[in-house]
């Protein structure tokens, strides 16, 4: 992590908050877009009259490209500068939004929602690796902490703010909201942020990997967003099915082959690693099925406002808040096993409590019970499973590990709000009836809990107890810190590295700050 040519910066100095405001600014666009729209999909689909299917595309098109190209948007900011493709990120990601927020149809939401999801993946993983590449040892963990800190809070405000826009303006809104916000970004990284780059970054970027995955998600969400309406054989589906299997077939066999590749596979050779990323799939694509519908369905059938739906969700944020770090101390003390099989129960739960929730329920007797279970159990995952990851990996693929561990997550996601209608037998044009979608939450919500539980189920059958005390030596692993929207290669230079590197990644990928623990500090 080479700075060209500029001192390390102080914290408290005024260059040195300026570029910790430059980096929490970018990862707050990309938080934001990653919980507001969710909330804004009825109200996309009466002005737009969009169709179930369309709203899923809003959904997965920003996905698609996110997940499949974030480890090469790493790639480059190491290779021609951390700042350079941070701030290229965020102007295409700002112009997208602007298309965003004026499409005229659907049809154009989607490509600039496409297009946004480019935009986040060149500009994610440069906000976490400015920090470290710019600031002197002794003032990053704060720097850090603060981050991840202001992070968790816009993700926490974000259905909120996003369903006062919603009601008070309009769903454009939520988009026009990344304008200003990238303009002083941009104009302040110009101003204030060095310029950093890897020196030791070497062979070809691995594009063709990235074309293969990017064809591999985007012909299986085809797939699977268009076989309730056309049927599951349909050419043009099977066409897609054929495409995406293909193409992540190949995507394999080149990556065996290629001197440097986007995902080394040899990761996939610990037990404990491919257990830890089985985990992960299963979970969030429950957490995003849960959260994809769950809004739908609040506004729909129960008759709440956009405000009001992104308010149901804020006891999960709440609890997450308050125990993540807790729970990442604990699984430092006990290992995760225990943590990672009685958290996707209780997600599993709170699940099924939501599938008791009727049409004319009080939100205070049948919604919140079931968010505070799920949030209980989100709590007891987000952490361990990030440091299980990482523990997991040895020292000189920790960043790649952590950024594959992110690609599962938001793939997972990817493929759950693709599929959870044909799972759940919801027509594009249903989505509107209230009978209608309340039959087919019910369906989707036992299959999102069944996914859950198999995460618990996966965890305790892979996962050792005693994993994250497994350190090899006298001293704990010390993995690079990471965001796991990212999955940025930052080298750790501190006992405390493996700690906050689980706890930064829990804030991105739970949408949620956590404070971190030294891993030392517990018994060894």
């Amino acid at each position: 992590m080479i700075s060209t040519g500029d001192e390390p910066l102080q914290l408290d100095s005024s260059r040195g908050r300026w570029v910790l405001t430059v980096t929490i600014l970018g990862s707050v666009i990309a938080l934001l877009e990653a919980t507001v729209v969710n909330v804004s999909l009825p109200a996309i689909g009466r002005h737009l009259d969009a169709d179930l299917g369309d709203l899923q595309w809003v959904i997965t098109g920003y996905l698609i490209t996110l997940a499949s190209l974030i480890l090469l948007g790493g790639s480059l900011g190491d290779r021609l500068g951390r700042r350079r493709i941070f701030e290229v990120g965020v102007i295409w990601f700002t112009v997208a939004s602007l298309a965003c927020a004026v499409a005229p149809t659907i049809e154009l939401l989607i490509v600039a929602r496409v297009v946004q999801g480019i935009g986040g993946a060149l500009l994610t993983p440069g906000s976490l690796a400015i920090i470290e590449a710019s600031f002197r040892r002794e003032d990053r963990a704060r720097a850090i902490g603060t981050w991840s800190a202001l992070g968790g809070i816009a993700a926490a405000v974000g259905p909120l703010l996003g369903g006062w826009l919603v009601d008070a303006v309009s769903w454009r809104a939520i988009f026009l909201l990344n304008l200003p916000i990238g303009v002083l970004i941009v104009w302040a990284s110009r101003r204030y942020v060095p310029e950093s780059r890897d020196p030791d970054e070497a062979g070809r970027l691995d594009v063709w990997g990235s074309v293969l995955v990017t064809a591999g998600l985007a012909g299986g969400t085809f797939a699977l967003i268009q076989a309730p309406e056309r049927g599951g054989t349909s050419p043009l589906v099977l066409a897609s099915a054929v495409v995406a299997i293909s193409s992540l077939v190949g995507f394999v066999v080149l990556e065996r082959r290629m001197a440097h590749p986007m995902l080394p596979l040899e990761l996939f050779r610990s037990r404990q690693f491919t257990g830890a990323n089985l985990v992960t799939f299963v979970v969030y694509a429950a957490l995003s099925g849960v959260f994809f519908l769950l809004a739908v369905f609040l506004q729909i059938s129960l008759g709440y406002s956009a405000i009001e739906s992104g308010a149901a969700s804020l006891p999960v944020t709440v609890l997450m808040l308050a125990l993540s770090s807790r729970m990442g101390a604990l699984a430092q003390r006990i290992g995760p096993r225990l943590p990672l099989t009685i958290g996707p129960v209780l997600i599993a739960g709170g699940t099924l409590l939501m599938r008791g929730i009727d049409i004319g329920d009080s939100y205070w007797t049948s919604v919140l019970p079931a968010v505070v279970v799920f949030g209980l159990g989100l709590s007891l995952v987000v952490a361990p499973v990030t440091a299980t990851v990482l523990a997991a990996a040895d020292d000189r693929h920790a960043g790649i590990a952590s950024g594959v561990n992110n690609a599962v997550a938001r793939t997972a996601g990817l493929l759950a709000v693709a599929a959870l209608p044909l799972v759940a037998g919801l027509a594009s044009s249903d989505y509107e009836d209230p009978e209608l979608l309340a039959e087919a939450f019910d369906t989707a919500m036992l299959v999102m809990a069944a996914l859950a539980a198999a995460g618990g189920v996966l965890a305790f059958a892979t996962i050792r107890r005693a994993l994250l005390e497994e350190t090899g030596g006298d001293e704990p692993t010390t993995p690079p810190h990471h965001c796991a929207v990212a999955g940025t290669p930052l080298h750790a230079r501190s006992r405390q590295a493996a700690g906050r590197a689980a706890q930064v990644a829990a804030t991105s990928q739970g949408g949620e700050p956590v404070s971190w623990e030294d891993p030392g500090a517990g018994p060894r």
